[in-house]
Order: C-alpha cells, then sequence, then structure tokens
C-alpha cells in the first residue's frame, strides 16, 4: 500500500485558547473557538512564529490543517497573552500599564531562566547589569518559558531591589521598527 502525501494540504484559519503547552515535550493543545478536536501545536510551528514557549490560557489565531492523526497547528498568526492574568510583584502590579507600556523596548538575551524557581536574568545589549525576570511577567506577556541565550525584547523597571523586566516578548515578535528603535 502506497501512501499519499499532499504537498500543501488544504489549511483553515481558527481562533483559540491554549490548553496546555510543554516546551520541554516540544508540544502542546489549542482548543478551537469552533469547537471539536484539540489542535496539535507543536514546537517547531511556535518557533517559526519566534518563540519557544506559550502560557496556558494565550489566546492564538493560526491556520490548521486535518492529517491522518488529526488536526494540527501548521502556523501562528497571532498570539496574545492571556486575559487577567495578576503579577505578585509589588513592584509591577502598583505601576501603570500604560506606563510600562510607553517605556521603550530593549534587547536582550536570557542570560538563565528556571521556570520550577519561577524567575531568571537577562542581559540587555550594551548594559553591564542584569535583570530579573520573574514567571508572573513571563504569563502576562504570554510565554511559559525562556531558554538561556533566547534573544528578547523587554520594558524594564526599576524596582526596589534592582532592575526588574516589566514585560517580555520574543524578539522575532516585536515588530521590525520597534526593533530598530530598541537596538
Amino acid at each position: 500500500m502506497t501512501e499519499t502525501h499532499e504537498e500543501n494540504p488544504p489549511r483553515e484559519r481558527t481562533k483559540g485558547t491554549v490548553k496546555w503547552f510543554d516546551p520541554v515535550k516540544g508540544f502542546g493543545f489549542v482548543v478551537s473557538d469552533d469547537g471539536g478536536v484539540d489542535i496539535l501545536l507543536h514546537v517547531n510551528v511556535l518557533r517559526n512564529f519566534g518563540q519557544s514557549s506559550v502560557a496556558d490560557g494565550s489566546r492564538i489565531d493560526l491556520l490548521v490543517h486535518k492529517t491522518e492523526r488529526g488536526v494540527q497547528a501548521s502556523e501562528i498568526i497571532k498570539i496574545s497573552p492571556p486575559e487577567g492574568v495578576q503579577t505578585s510583584l509589588p513592584d509591577i502590579a502598583e505601576l501603570d500599564k500604560e506606563q510600562i507600556a510607553n517605556s521603550p523596548l530593549l534587547a536582550a538575551r536570557i542570560k538563565w531562566f528556571d521556570k520550577v524557581k519561577g524567575f531568571g536574568f537577562a542581559n540587555v545589549f550594551g548594559c553591564p547589569q542584569d535583570v530579573f525576570v520573574h514567571m508572573d511577567v513571563l504569563r502576562q506577556s504570554g510565554l511559559s518559558d525562556l531558554a538561556p541565550g533566547e534573544a528578547i525584547a523587554m520594558r524594564v523597571i526599576d524596582g526596589k531591589r534592582g532592575r526588574m523586566a516589566a514585560e517580555v516578548h520574543a524578539w522575532e515578535t516585536v515588530p521590525v521598527k520597534q526593533q530598530e528603535e530598541s537596538s
């Protein structure tokens, strides 16, 4: 019996919510707003979008295709962070969201991040000080984990105990104009 595979299977656009995603396993699932079976989200599709992780509960706009094994994501169009995620960090919780949004995006790399501990550090290009990155900020930004050396863009505040990330974005998801401004 010969298997036939379509080079470009028909794709449909759908929106949904990330049910769960495990970067260690390399996959997760999305629940479509239209109902039906869960949509497989493979880490390679996420990486093609410019992220290595996505927070559970994030809203996602994607293209999907049907395979012999079920429905799979083939391309991500947009990811929005989960709604209602609050930080327990007083330094950030007390700030005006508009104030954070108006601060510049800074180009940085992750020095290390430990998901179990719930924090890590990043280095802003051209700045010797480490920047503290908390798990709550990742969740608010729609991410669930960061890898050492990963390029990011972040908004930084001066907290009570030093410099802290108040917002984090995967570098590839930041519009080119903002990347040029932050370099």
